[in-house]
């Protein structure tokens, strides 16, 4: 095509979208808003279906473990969760002052026992009054912080790790992390073989497209549907390969 060909089909293109990007993109926004709308939006509106109920319905469809608690009672329900973990859990190697790099600084900060123990991995951030029971109902458990960043391999030894979460998903039993505070860094959530988040009740979205408007596209985001599981091509079903072998799901209801 020669120059003077080229100029003219661009010429054209250039006079069909008209001369500057803002006029452009005001015309596709009008356009965009002037679309036919009458379809079904949603399956699901928050008006007319209990969507806590549904989400914890489609959670334990994925093989979480799923309880609904109030607000007021959340402290003893995590407590309680990490003690039953702890009890079936070995200790961690060597019990006592963290090693370097070890990133145990003691859960006086975090709300539990010693550095001693079965480790549970608490990111920045968390509330510290979701752990105010740690300490009285599971003195066997240790709290440490990923802050600094604990190494894989302390992460790979430690019990479980506790988050919240950013949104959860009612029709597809999701729960989403955008990894600010109190939810860690991916892999905190990923090498541990025990995850136990807790998701408020106003945290939970009706769809996709209702959960991705409350979070940032800016972030990164990680989407949790159940323990992590897989299959060969016998379809014999393995959990724990790419993630936690266990998701306990705490939902907590307004008091």
């Amino acid at each position: 095509m020669s120059d003077q060909s080229r100029e003219r089909v661009l010429g054209r293109v250039r006079a069909a979208i008209g001369g500057q990007p803002a006029d452009r993109e005001r015309r596709v926004d009008a356009e965009y808003a002037a679309l036919p709308r009458d379809y079904l939006a949603a399956h699901h509106d928050p008006a007319a279906h209990d969507i806590v109920a549904l989400f914890a319905e489609r959670a334990a469809d994925y093989r979480a473990v799923v309880e609904r608690v109030p607000a007021s009672a959340l402290p003893a329900a995590i407590a309680r969760v990490l003690a039953d973990r702890a009890a079936t859990s070995e200790p961690a190697a060597k019990p006592g002052p963290p090693a370097a790099g070890d990133g145990a600084t003691g859960v006086g900060g975090a709300g539990g026992a010693g550095t001693g123990g079965v480790r549970f991995v608490v990111p920045a951030g968390l509330p510290g009054e979701w752990l105010g029971r740690c300490a009285e109902d599971c003195p066997g458990a240790a709290l440490v912080t990923d802050d600094p960043p604990l190494a894989t391999a302390v992460l790979d030894a430690a019990a479980g790790v506790v988050t919240g979460c950013a949104v959860a998903i009612a029709e597809t039993g999701t729960i989403v992390l955008d990894h600010g505070p109190g939810q860690g860094r991916r892999a905190v959530t990923l090498v541990p073989d025990f995850h136990l988040v807790v998701v408020r009740h106003d945290q939970v979205a009706a769809d996709l497209p209702a959960a991705f408007a409350r979070l940032d596209p800016a972030r990164p985001h990680t989407l949790i549907s159940g323990p992590s599981a897989t299959s060969d091509i016998e379809l014999v079903r393995v959990e724990g390969v790419h993630g936690p072998r266990t998701l306990h799901v705490l939902i907590a209801d307004p008091a």
